[in-house]
Parts: structure tokens; sequence; C-alpha cells
């Protein structure tokens, strides 16, 4: 007797058979008891597994749990309904201090005509919507966009130039700023955190001023780490006079492993994720 685990082997039984929509059999007989009337009702013994049917309600299943003490309980068990997968908006990225730095603008398609031919919606788009700043329009063609094999992206300091560029790829003639290709559905990418590196006064300052992510997770860091040092993680990133020297190696180590977890997580903030961490 499972003691006070009876009935726990089968309430996780019948969660497997919801997620899976199979009643499994009865172990351990063979010969249904003469004691019950089988041939009345609806209540059959599963001598084999069979499928458990999809109704117009959730499955529902019965557990009931006899205790050695006598303790005795009944679990009733429902079929979760999958929840709806939220629409993916557009945020705004206008809050960013970005101020006059290039922006990535990217555009995909199925094969180099559907390229070319989203790279002309995207510039009439441009042409039709002065209003919608850069920086917005950049962030949702990266993040709410389908991305297709055939990938490209345009990278430009303002609309003009971007215009130009994706009339260029448009016009299959993309020129020096364009970036193109195709994507391999079976490639699998690595963050590798090696835990040494160059540094430098000021490593990461320009990050921590244009990207909101990088700042939050650099901060967080910095809070983590603030109970063990007398010296502050952003001053010393920033290079601020009166901080230790990232020469130190108990400066260095924290610093850099700040910078390498905020920039996994500014990638993974662009939709980039890792099939393997290693480090």
């Amino acid at each position: 007797h499972t003691q006070a685990a009876a009935g726990v082997s089968g309430v996780i039984k019948m969660v497997m058979a919801l997620r899976h929509g199979t009643l499994p059999r009865s172990l351990h007989i063979s010969e249904p008891t003469p004691m019950v009337d089988w041939s009345s009702g609806a209540v059959r013994l599963l001598t084999e597994a069979r499928p458990w049917p999809e109704l117009d309600r959730p499955r529902r299943a019965g557990v009931s749990s006899f205790g050695v003490g006598g303790t005795n309980s009944h679990f009733i068990l429902e079929q979760a309904q999958p929840e709806p997968e939220p629409p993916r908006e557009a945020a705004p990225a206008s809050d960013e201090d970005g101020g006059d730095r290039p922006l990535p603008w990217l555009v995909s398609g199925r094969g180099a005509a559907g390229l070319r031919a989203q790279a002309r919606r995207v510039r009439e788009f441009l042409a039709a919507h002065p209003e919608i700043p850069d920086a917005d329009v950049a962030y949702s063609l990266a993040t709410t966009r389908a991305a297709l094999p055939d990938r490209a992206v345009v990278v430009a300091g303002d609309r003009t130039e971007a215009m130009a560029r994706l009339a260029g790829l448009a016009d299959g003639d993309p020129g020096d700023h364009v970036a193109s290709g195709s994507a391999a559905a079976h490639d699998r990418l690595a963050f590798v955190f090696p835990g040494q590196g160059s540094q430098w006064p000021g490593m990461a300052a320009e990050l921590m001023s244009t990207s909101r992510v990088f700042r939050e997770s650099i901060e967080a860091c910095a809070d983590s780490l603030a109970p063990y040092t007398d010296w502050s993680l952003t001053d010393a990133l920033r290079g601020k006079s009166g901080t230790p020297s990232l020469d130190r190696v108990d400066v260095v180590q924290p610093a850099l492993f700040a910078v390498m977890v905020s920039l996994a997580a500014m990638w993974r903030s662009f939709g980039v994720e890792p099939s393997a961490v290693i480090g």
C-alpha cells in the first residue's frame, strides 16, 4: 500500500490520460469480477487502452484515494483548455535615447522576388506614413513580422536613407548597406559566456544609454552585487573617477559577467533564442 501517497499514482495516470487523449487499461486484471452485472449500465472494464474521444465538453476523470489510516478522498480532474496566444503587438520603440544612430530595417520573403516585393512595400509604407517614428517601424519589422526564409537588413541613419536603400533592394541593386541571405531551418544557435575577455573604462556605457533592456539587466546585476562590494558596478563600467580599476580581478569578473548576461538579455529581446548555453 502506498499509505500517505494513496491515489497519487492514479492522479498522475489520469493527468497523462487527459493530456494524451487515451484511456489506459486497468492493470493486473484479465477477467472482470462476476460480482458486478456488466451487462447493465455504461460501465466497462478497460482491458486495453483506447482513444478518449473529443466531445463538446472538457474531458473529466475521478480518482478515489483510500488511505491506510482511513482517510478517504475523491479528486475530479478536468482537461485544461489551451490558452489563446495573445496577439503580438508593436510596442513603442522611440522612447529609447537613440539619437541619430543607424537603425536596422528588416525585410523577408519567399525567394528573391518575394524579398524584393516586400522591400518595395516597406518603402511605400514609409513614404505614406511619415508620422510614424522610424524606431517604431524598425522595431515592428524586427519583432512582429513573420521571418520568411529569404531575408535582408537595411542599415540606415534616417528615413531618407532607408527609403533609398530599400528602393535599391527592391530593384535588385542592394548596395553596401544591405546584408541579405537565406536562413537554414536546421541551424542552431549557442550563447557562449567565456568568463574572460577585453575590458576598458566605458565598456558597455553606450549600450546602457541606448538599450533599455540592456540597462535594466545591468542595473539588476548591480543591485545583486551591491551588498558584497564597496563600489558601484555601473560607475565602474562608465569609468567614473574614484571607482576601482577594471584591472582588478574582483572588479572585472563581475563586470564581464554582467555585460555578458545583459547582452544575452538584449539579444533575446530581439527574438534571438539560443538552442544551448555554455560557459
